[in-house]
């Protein structure tokens, strides 16, 4: 026997609730002919003889509009009561549709009402299909701007929702990069972090194995946001799980490759730039996976560390050479992500890899906190403040 599907509308077909009206009057016989015109139309009513009732049925009731006199026990001509009614249904709720229905009119008391928040000003005696046609005008424009004020509620809950957890990626990320740099005898080292979105896809390291080795790492995942942080973060772990003063950059750089190729989905690679510095030696043996290659400002000079292989996270079979560069006194070593050179102006022009050399080596002799807060403020200025992409810039002096 087969079995039948039940037929469940969607809601594209649900006909819409049945409108709901509050209306007031002191008038007993105008609150009937009201209550009989709406019912026939489809309508429920609930209907209430002054202003207090109005107001204490609004606070205890959901409603689609409000059909409302303007005078009740206090006069009949000025509409006053009617104001005052209008001014505190508004307090109360102020996307509650309002439509006046009075015997006194005049184009001053229309103004004022439609002034405070009333949609339409109709005179009795009315007709019937035109106060219809405008009761049937306002709930559904009352209805959709009660949906439009959840939605815009709904999406600034979401809003702080994900700025809190912005917030907090942010305190995790800054958690996994060094607080503070360590000592190292005759070097002089400074770091500028800016990610571009709070969190994003830039890592620094200085790793100190002992008072002779110390690790200098800058990495840049492809992308920016939470998903690089994410990456970055997997890198570090990785990164820091293998490095030693035992483990020679090339071979490292391949094994964290090996590693990121199985963790890394499609199009996400990481660049990398990892040096081992023997401070006893003044010695530098590093690796340059993809990375922007950093410059050595040396006599007013600048030498590029280019040597290494291929981003990491793509190709995992690919060697990773090294290359080695012995340091002098007053030599400037300087790391940085392409946040820092490829900083636009208003104009979309780049700040540019000759404009960084240029100020390394007019600044070379500076401290190196010196050197990196004149080249980002100069980067700072040149893009006018505005952050496109995660920017790390480490300065190593030579003392």
């Amino acid at each position: 026997m087969q079995g039948s599907l039940m037929y469940t509308p969607s809601s594209h077909t649900l006909p819409p609730p049945t409108p709901r009206a509050l209306i007031a009057d002191d008038q007993a016989d105008v609150l009937t002919a009201l209550r009989l015109l709406l019912r026939n139309a489809g309508y429920q009513t609930e209907a209430v003889t002054s202003p207090a009732e109005v107001l204490d049925a609004i606070q205890h009731g959901q409603f689609d509009l409000v059909l409302m006199d303007l005078n009740y026990a206090r006069d009949t001509t000025s509409g006053q009561e009617g104001l005052d009614l209008i001014s505190n249904i508004r307090r109360l709720d102020s996307s509650l549709p309002i439509v006046v229905l009075t015997a006194w009119g005049s184009v001053e008391l229309a103004v004022e009402v439609m002034h405070r928040g009333v949609r339409d000003f109709v005179q009795k005696p009315w007709d019937n299909s035109r106060l219809l046609k405008s009761l049937n005008t306002q709930i559904e424009l009352g209805r959709k701007k009660r949906l439009q004020r959840s939605l815009d509620a709904q999406s600034r809950t979401v809003n702080e929702k994900l700025q809190q957890e912005l917030e907090e990626s942010k305190e995790i990320q800054s958690a996994l990069l060094p607080k503070t740099l360590p000592s190292i005898a005759g070097f002089d080292i400074a770091i500028a972090w800016n990610p571009a979105l709070g969190v994003g896809g830039d890592y620094f390291d200085v790793m100190k194995f002992s008072e002779r080795h110390t690790a200098l790492c800058v990495a840049d995942v492809a992308g920016k946001g939470v998903p690089a942080a994410l990456l970055m973060s997997n890198v570090q772990a990785v990164l820091k799980s293998l490095a030693s003063d035992a483990a020679a950059p090339g071979e490292l750089c391949g094994r964290v490759n090996s590693v990121m190729c199985d963790n890394t989905v499609l199009h996400r690679f990481i660049t990398c730039f990892y040096a081992l510095l023997d401070a006893e030696n003044k010695m530098l043996s590093y690796t340059n996976a993809g990375h922007c290659p950093p410059m050595l400002i040396r006599e007013g000079d600048c030498q590029r560390l280019k040597e290494g292989g291929p981003v990491l996270g793509i190709f995992p079979e690919e060697p990773y050479c090294q290359a080695d560069v012995a340091l002098q006194s007053g030599d400037c070593l300087v790391l940085f992500t392409d946040g820092v050179t490829e900083a636009r102006n208003a104009d979309g022009k780049e700040f540019g890899e000759d404009r960084l050399q240029e100020l390394l080596i007019e600044g070379c002799g500076l401290k190196a906190a010196d050197l990196r807060d004149r080249i980002m403020g100069a980067v700072n200025e040149f893009s006018d403040g505005e952050v496109y992409d995660d920017a790390t810039l480490m300065i190593v002096r030579v003392e």
